[in-house]
């Protein structure tokens, strides 16, 4: 026997095969005591119960062990997507003013403050991240073929948190199936399931940031701020957009011209927003919800089915967002692999779903050498790329000397240079600068620099906030060789973290 929860008040005899018979076509629901929201749902002739995931795919119920006797609880009480639109439309509207003001405006708080997100919501984040520790991420999708861990904490924190390795073809032949039911739900419809899993997002922005933090090397308050409440901005602000652009096009449309003596000629027209196709959103390793939340929002409010590529090195992060995403799809009774999550260590899936015929759109953060082999060998795609660049600051002269010093040393010590904004090179006239202290030689100018920095550094607690780790074995390499090229102004120094001893 399997004992369940209506979602909502209804006498069992008045749930028969016609209010069931999407979830599998069940003959009847009869009693199991307990009043009247306990049933048991029967498949006749032969009396045999039904397997519970069948509920648990239409939304029905939710629970574990369907072959056995189990109690259920009932899921989330779903709201139609277009209600949704009319829950979130304040703060849609309050973007799409902000957009046309283009003034600073945020709904997410930045600062990790337990007066604004509750005195337990950081140690349930930690919580909630470390729980998933040495575990199989919970994530079923199409196409599985193994569980692989392709995570290497930065801070030396053992994650061994095992995702699912999935089928190419697999994860495109279930975007394409989920695409038809997400675009006929249109602009508003779309809009409000986004802003709901966006809040649901913001919700467990601590939780997201301990990951962030874990997988990438960012210190604890950049992690929450760039990895939460300033990437939800970018989502927001995608989703606006979108609903923008989408809102420009008349859903119908009388068109008539006057035809001299003779009726005027009419047509009735009707529109349809109809997206380019199957999205690929390919993340970095440095800020995998900030850079990945822009393309991925974008790419759903506008129709398109959306599959998540994440650096191997930061799938946390990607996972939770998707999980999110997956579960307000499957209570609004979407398919949810309209959202999915792709995962390997190698370069063979991503590039057999760059190159996949299906594929209309691809977002890329990361290096020149894969952005380009994407240019060269994914044609069939719009591919939006962001790619390594080269940031310089020219030092002609400054009215604000030791202000510009604090602000240089900050920018070149934040997450240990690792941020694709941070200055790179410095280009001072070997003539020295004039300052409000008088002329300052290039001698003097680097040596300044370089105690700015060490001021900015001396306190352990503001040093280890700021530096973060170094993300990879590959850039402590860099950072060993840079020390033999030229003369060093401030050399390289390795601090002992005092929580993660084993990070870089």
């Amino acid at each position: 026997m399997v004992v369940g929860v209506l979602q909502r008040p209804a006498q069992a005899q008045q749930l028969q095969r016609g209010d069931l018979v999407a979830a599998g076509g069940f003959d009847g629901v009869e009693f199991a005591g307990g009043g009247a929201q306990e049933f048991r749902i029967i498949d006749r002739p032969d009396g045999r119960i039904i397997r519970c995931s069948f509920l648990e795919q239409q939304g029905l119920l939710s629970g574990t062990n369907p072959d056995s006797d189990a109690t259920f609880q009932p899921r989330r009480h779903p709201m139609p997507a277009h209600a949704l639109y009319e829950r979130h439309r304040p703060l849609l509207d309050d973007a799409l003013q902000a957009l046309s003001r283009r003034g600073h405006w945020s709904p997410f708080p930045e600062a990790p403050s337990p007066k604004v997100y509750g005195e337990t919501a950081q140690a349930q984040g930690h919580a909630a991240v470390q729980a998933l520790f040495s575990k199989d991420y919970p994530l079923r999708q199409p196409g599985e073929r193994a569980r692989v861990a392709t995570e290497q904490s930065p801070y030396g924190v053992a994650l061994d948190i095992r995702y699912p390795e999935c089928d190419a073809q697999a994860l495109v032949d279930a975007a394409q199936a989920a695409e038809p039911a997400w675009q006929a739900l249109g602009p508003q419809g779309r809009t409000g399931v986004l802003l709901e899993a966006l809040t649901r997002i913001h919700q467990r922005s601590f939780e997201i940031a301990h990951a962030v933090m874990l997988t990438t090397g960012q210190g604890a308050m950049m992690a929450f701020q760039a990895g939460g409440p300033h990437a939800q901005d970018r989502a927001l602000e995608a989703i606006a957009v979108a609903w923008k652009a989408m809102a420009d096009v008349p859903a119908e449309a009388v068109w008539e011209k006057p035809q001299g003596k003779h009726a005027p000629a009419v047509l009735h027209k009707r529109f349809e927003i109809v997206g380019r196709g199957v999205a690929l959103v390919i993340g970095c390793a440095t800020f995998p919800t900030w850079n990945t939340y822009p393309g991925l929002f974008a790419a759903l409010a506008t129709g398109n089915p959306v599959i998540v590529k994440p650096h191997p090195n930061a799938v946390l992060p990607a996972a939770l967002t998707v999980s999110v995403l997956r579960d307000v799809l499957t209570e609004q009774g979407l398919d949810p692999n309209l959202v999915t999550l792709a995962v390997s260590d190698k370069p063979v899936l991503t590039q057999a779903l760059a190159t996949h015929a299906a594929v209309a759109s691809i977002d890329f953060t990361g290096g020149n050498a894969f952005g380009q082999w994407l240019q060269a060998h994914a044609p069939q795609a719009r591919l939006y790329a962001e790619m390594a660049g080269v940031n310089l600051v020219v030092i002609e002269s400054t009215d604000a000397y030791a202000g510009m010093l604090r602000n240089l040393a900050l920018s070149l010590s934040l997450y240990s240079g690792q941020m694709c904004t941070t200055t790179q090179n410095l280009l001072i006239p070997a003539g020295g600068i004039e300052t409000d202290q008088g002329h300052k030689s290039f001698e003097q100018v680097g040596a300044d620099l370089a105690a700015a920095i060490d001021q900015l550094l001396a306190d352990p607690k503001v040093a280890f906030t700021v530096l973060g780790a170094i993300g990879s074995a590959q850039t402590v390499e860099r950072v060993e060789q840079a020390a033999t090229v030229g003369r060093a102004v401030r050399a390289s120094q390795k601090l002992t973290h005092p929580e993660y001893p084993q990070a870089e």
